[in-house]
């Protein structure tokens, strides 16, 4: 059977813009975030970490869509030292991290404290 209804597009994920600030990347994150789109971050902050970055500021607030593959990376970034803080998380991040949280699944303590960051 098939379903001409079926949205059978891929998630996309966009780095807006990427900047650093001495050894603390800041990145712009857009789009919809899954198992199939977060390579490219995946692969970003996997050459930050080798380059010696040790701070990452994400700002989610174009996020529209995010699930379990964007809170492996959140986890992971923060192994060794290094700090993690989102700003201006978008509704979905939110969502994300609250449901997360209330099902014990959630590891992630990501500074919120950035100007303009939400919860």
């Amino acid at each position: 059977m098939h379903d001409s209804g079926a949205d059978t597009a891929p998630y996309v994920i966009g780095i807006e813009s990427c900047t650093s600030l001495g050894t603390t990347l800041v990145i712009h994150l857009t789009g919809e975030i899954d198992r199939y789109s977060i390579s490219p971050l995946r692969a970003l902050l996997a050459s930050a970490a080798d380059d010696g970055y040790t701070g990452l500021v994400l700002d989610t607030a174009q996020v529209t869509f995010c699930d379990s593959a964007f809170l492996a990376v959140l986890e992971w970034w923060p192994q060794r030292g290094r700090r993690l803080r989102l700003a201006n998380r978008s509704r979905a991040v939110a969502h994300l991290l609250n449901a997360a949280r209330a099902t014990g699944l959630c590891t992630v303590h990501a500074d919120a404290s950035a100007a303009g960051a939400t919860t």
